[in-house]
């Protein structure tokens, strides 16, 4: 293949999935600890950081801003703070490469810093809509400006005084959550974030493992602008994100069993478990312990008969990036699976909902999208070839659908797959899915 961008995988049927694995560091929190380390007085050390596409893309966001980082080696990093008020011009536009949430948190850090900075990103980036955390911030009183259409790159002013504002989210989604309240911490007086249904908490329970003071009531959190933030230890459990993909394979291939170990079971991140076992998974949490203020498991997962459901909406938050995966086991349950209030996926990576719904259709599948949701009938895969339109998820996820079809599975556009979970087609082989890529 000509480029990178040509990744193709190319997986067989028949397989089963076995033994035990450990699928790579949370993105989400290998995101927020590298930001907070560099904020806090002090070196924060992290272990188990994931070294994707996009965790680097924040980290290199921070070396490009006077930040000495040392690694990642190992999934070790060491992060030597400047404080929060430390940070320096870079000499260029930060790239932030594939990453929403580094593009979104730091839109809120970044506007209340003392230097003007624009944040980029690669297409697919460009493409996704910023204006949700653009409001927000302009009542803030930060002076950032988009491309028309309220797409990157953004332009951030320096010198804008930040106030707090009392803001109710009118779509649940964490990066929003998180960015207004980094902005918060530069702001006069007291930022507050109501979410109409829950969202991961790692912003929050990161804060308050740096010293940052936080207040929850119910739906709201605040906190005060002004203080400070102190360098700790981190240990970044495994990414259920990533766990999603062989949580769906192990269930869907007759005799799998395979035990995922160390992953955080967030209670805001659960939601894959909690709709697998309504469609009849057998999955078991096992070793349930703590690490870093963040509640870890191992999973054990066998193979189970799935049934179609309707998805309860409370869930949708809580799932909203296992999605792609989901729709798998949904095509391969007996009756009728049903997706709503999930208009989110549209604008993630790719159109989720669209891009699923084509590839599972090529595949035999008769599926029904909705502005919202989808509709998928479960039936029989055949064999065919998908475009994951280089939507990392969504590449993993027809990956693991050739555990049940009839034939070879080849998915085009998979180097974004390096975003979030490097090492990817070597595990996955390695715990018996027959897949090569070239």
């Amino acid at each position: 293949m000509s480029g990178q961008t040509q990744l193709v995988f190319t997986v067989t049927p028949g397989s089963r999935l076995q033994g035990q694995i450990q699928v790579p560091g949370d993105k989400s929190i290998s995101h927020r600890s590298v930001m907070f380390g560099a904020l806090a007085e002090g070196t924060t050390e992290i272990s188990g950081f994931l070294q994707g596409d996009d965790s680097l893309a924040t980290l290199q966001a921070f070396r490009a801003m006077g930040v000495q980082i040392d690694g990642p080696e190992q999934g070790r990093v060491s992060v030597h703070g400047v404080g929060m008020h430390g940070l320096q011009a870079p000499s260029g536009e930060l790239d932030l490469g594939n990453s929403g949430t580094s593009m979104r948190l730091l839109s809120g850090l970044l506007a209340g810093q003392a230097f003007d900075v624009t944040l980029t990103g690669d297409a697919s980036l460009s493409g996704r809509p910023m204006q949700r955390v653009l409001n927000p911030l302009a009542q803030m009183g930060a002076d950032i400006h988009s491309d028309e259409g309220g797409t990157a790159p953004l332009r951030i002013k320096s010198g804008a005084a930040l106030k707090g504002i009392d803001y109710t989210l009118p779509m649940a989604s964490a990066q929003v959550k998180s960015c207004l309240l980094l902005a918060g911490m530069y702001a006069e007086g007291e930022t507050c974030v109501t979410e109409p249904a829950p969202t991961r908490d790692h912003t929050e329970r990161m804060l308050q493992g740096f010293g940052y003071s936080i207040e929850r009531h119910g739906a709201k959190v605040c906190l005060r602008g002004g203080g400070s933030l102190k360098a700790c230890q981190i240990e970044v459990p495994a990414d259920i994100s990533s766990a999603a993909f062989f949580l769906v394979g192990a269930s869907i291939a007759p005799g799998s069993e395979l035990t995922l170990q160390g992953v955080g079971i967030n209670p805001t991140r659960i939601g894959i478990i909690d709709i697998l076992r309504l469609m009849g998974a057998d999955i078991q949490l096992e070793n349930e312990r703590e690490t870093g203020g963040e509640p870890v498991a191992d999973i054990k997962v066998r193979s189970a008969r799935l049934s179609g459901i309707h998805i309860p909406e409370h869930l949708v938050p809580l799932a909203i990036d296992e999605f792609p995966a989901i729709f798998i086991a949904a095509a391969c349950a007996e009756g009728e699976t049903v997706l709503t209030g999930a208009e989110e996926l549209r604008v993630k990576e790719s159109d989720r909902i669209q891009v699923m719904a084509d590839g599972l259709q090529t595949l035999g599948i008769d599926v029904r999208p909705t502005a919202d949701g989808i509709v998928i009938q479960g039936g029989t895969l055949q064999s065919g070839q998908v475009n994951s339109h280089g939507d990392h998820r969504i590449a993993m996820s027809f990956a693991m659908a050739a555990l049940r079809a009839a034939g070879p599975i080849e998915i085009q556009d998979c180097a974004n797959v390096n975003t979030s979970f490097p090492g990817f087609t070597e595990l996955a082989a390695g715990a018996g899915l027959g897949i090569s890529q070239a």
